[in-house]
C-alpha cells in the first residue's frame, strides 16, 4: 500500500546565525538534527514547531533562494500576536483576511516566503 506521510520543504540559507535567529528566535522553531560533511562545509539542518518540519540548506544545489512555502495551520491569530510581540526588527508581518483564509506571511533573511494560513 502506498502512503505519503509528510512533505518537508527544503529552503536555501546562506548564514547559520541569521537562519537560527529567524527560525528559532523569531518564529519559535526548535532546532533538530544538523549535518556537515566536514568542519567548514555547508550546513544542512532541520527546524520544527508544532508538527511542521523545515530543512534549511547552505548547499548550492539543494534549493532555490526566494521560494515560497504555504503552511496550513490553526491558531494563526495567536501566532501573529506572538510574532508581533517579539523584538525582531526585520519582520513585522500583518494578519490578512484573504479569499482562501487568514494569513500571515514572513520573509526569511534569504528571500524565502512562508505563508501561514488558517482555512476554516
Amino acid at each position: 500500500m502506498i502512503a505519503f506521510h509528510a512533505a518537508i520543504p527544503v529552503l536555501r540559507s546562506f548564514d547559520e546565525g541569521k537562519a537560527r535567529d529567524f527560525y528559532c528566535g523569531f518564529l519559535g522553531f526548535s532546532p533538530g538534527f544538523q549535518h556537515r560533511f566536514h568542519p567548514g562545509a555547508p550546513l544542512y539542518f532541520e527546524v520544527e514547531r508544532a508538527g511542521l518540519k523545515l530543512h534549511l540548506s547552505e548547499h548550492h544545489g539543494d534549493a532555490t533562494p526566494g521560494s515560497t512555502v504555504f503552511v496550513q495551520m490553526s491558531g494563526v491569530a495567536e501566532f501573529h500576536a506572538e510574532l508581533i510581540g517579539r523584538d525582531y526588527p526585520n519582520n513585522r508581518p500583518g494578519l490578512e483576511d484573504l479569499p482562501w483564509g487568514r494569513q500571515v506571511e514572513v520573509i526569511d533573511p534569504f528571500g524565502n516566503r512562508l505563508r501561514f494560513c488558517q482555512q476554516d
